[in-house]
């Protein structure tokens, strides 16, 4: 298609426009002009993404806007501002693009469910931009592109340019903001791909629930029999792990949407983590970095192109994006039907809460507005003891209605198809950090089988003090000591009360943030001391 079929405020697109090449020209295009980039001994790009190696989620604004103030929850996630800053950065952006020799347009679309899909426009001056996006997003088919038309929401990506510190609302050199009036996302001042992946779920995390739908943070797959489960997790808790299942379909790792029909992934590709990865344990992710897939901020042999994975001197957020095409047992097109099974898996590094617990609809709307897991000692300087950290809804940093609104919709999934909910703890068992030790993963893994079996849906439960949660007196290939956390404690009893109190209290510490907007049988879900 010509240049002249895209319309953008100020950008002159006369003669440099490179729209929705292929990978190999996008691989030419990197390896000529940007430095750093060379191809990798299995054939994919690897790219650096300069100084910012993640997401800036301190840098993240939303714009006033008449027709959304209202709706959007506004503070420390969603910072205010003003629609003259954001001209101000629009205008910055297209004025550094239009400097460039190149200028690289993606359009793909974001969901799998062609009634709820949003048509993307990527605008930007690297062709690893590009690449990263033809993997993130849904790639349209030849008749798709022909139709595509003006998009539903564009990304203008200047991140080699930084913002100007003196624009009102900027608090340094990097700026990723959203005009949802505008449809519009401007990132300036970082180079990092995850931005524009990110800014499309929180796009999406906002107009999905205005059209009634429910959008969330989780993995998903589906089993022989067609029935599909949700894993909500934060990092480190296994969601991409234990959602990866030879004997189920993944239809994705991170972002999906219910509706009426069943459930929808928002993305056409994968972003794993690569530090420490192996054939041996993760062979589906291993066996994805191939060409076309985007491998960033990785170290790797000169000679031989091998990459170490175990090699964090860049960043130990190293990460591959590819095609979800690329995992051997996704389901594409990515949609499934309506969800039977959700597992909230929390690691708890205190050693209290139990492997795995049955949640009633109340409790299952606590724990998913708590999203609780726990850092562990080592893994941040300064940190000596499990400090426990709390992420509304699993995804708190993209949310963009109040998190009371998202629990309220799942809540009414839930009762619409008596699904049923788990809390799954892979965290430490015996005692806390320290001196317990992690729950294996097997045993996490024979517990998910069971609830997919249906063993869990119909065991014999007995109550688990304190946090008042269900939990099995048997599951298959799990020793029965396990499954309650004070007979595993090694500790004395008087250790095990005070430590399941300190953890009692951080959840009600923490969720009185959201008590106004929560009614009374969640708040009373929660622990009770």
């Amino acid at each position: 298609m010509s240049a002249e079929t895209i319309h953008t405020e100020g950008i002159d697109f006369a003669g440099k426009l490179r729209r929705n090449l292929s990978p190999s020209q996008l691989y030419e295009d990197a390896l000529r002009h940007e430095p750093g980039t060379a191809i990798s001994s299995t054939g994919a790009l690897i790219a650096t993404s300069g100084k910012k190696t993640g997401r800036s989620p301190r840098d993240k604004r939303v714009v006033e806007e008449p027709s959304t103030v209202d709706d959007v929850w506004w503070g420390p996630v969603n910072k205010k501002l003003s629609e003259e800053s954001f001209s101000a950065n629009y205008e910055r952006a297209v004025n550094y693009l239009n400097t460039r020799d190149r200028l690289y347009v993606f359009d793909g679309y974001a969901g799998w469910d062609p009634k709820y899909r949003i048509k993307v426009r990527v605008l930007c001056a690297r062709a690893y931009h590009a690449l990263f996006m033809n993997n993130m997003l849904i790639r349209p088919t030849p008749e798709e592109l022909e139709s595509f038309g003006e998009p539903d929401f564009t990304i203008v990506n200047a991140g080699q340019f930084p913002a100007n510190r003196f624009t009102s609302g900027m608090t340094s050199g990097t700026s990723v903001a959203i005009s949802f009036e505008r449809k519009q996302m401007v990132i300036l001042g970082t180079e990092y791909a995850g931005e524009m992946k990110k800014g499309v779920f929180t796009v999406m995390h906002y107009l999905m629930p205005k059209a009634g739908v429910l959008s969330l943070h989780s993995s998903c797959n589906e089993g022989p029999e067609g029935d599909v489960s949700l894993f909500f997790g934060l990092s480190g808790t296994g969601k991409t792990t234990l959602s990866a299942d030879p004997q189920r379909l993944l239809i994705g790792d991170d972002e999906h949407v219910w509706t009426e029909s069943g459930v929808f992934n928002i993305e056409g590709g994968c972003y794993a983590k690569t530090i420490d990865l192996s054939a041996e344990k993760e062979p589906e992710i291993f066996n994805a970095i191939r060409f076309g897939s985007v491998l960033e901020n990785v170290i790797y042999s000169e000679a031989s192109r091998v990459v170490d994975y175990t090699d964090c001197s860049i960043t130990e957020n190293t990460r591959c994006a590819y095609p979800i095409e690329y995992i051997p047992n996704a389901k594409v097109p990515c949609v499934g039907g309506k969800p039977q099974n959700i597992v909230l898996l929390t690691c708890d590094a205190f050693g209290v809460l139990p492997p795995v617990a049955k949640l009633t609809p109340a409790q299952a709307m606590y724990h998913f507005i708590s999203g609780y897991t726990a850092k562990i000692a080592g893994t941040e300087e300064g940190v000596t003891e499990p400090e426990a950290t709390f992420s509304a809804c699993f995804g708190q940093p993209f949310l963009v209605w109040h998190p009371v609104k998202y629990a309220q919709m799942l809540a009414q999934k839930m009762q619409e198809n008596n699904v049923n909910v788990w809390l799954v703890n892979t965290g430490w068992s015996g005692g806390a950090y320290g001196v317990g030790k992690r729950i294996s993963l097997k045993y996490s893994r024979a517990i998910i089988d069971a609830i997919h079996s249906g063993e869990l849906r119909d065991a014999e439960y007995t109550n688990y003090g304190v946090f008042n949660l269900q939990i099995p007196t048997a599951v298959s290939n799990v020793p029965a000591k396990v499954l309650d956390p004070s007979q595993a404690w090694s500790g004395s009893s008087e250790e095990f009360a005070d430590t399941i109190f300190k953890l009692a209290h951080l959840f009600q510490a923490n969720f009185k943030e959201y008590a106004d907007k929560a009614t009374p049988e969640i708040i009373a879900a929660g622990p009770q001391l």
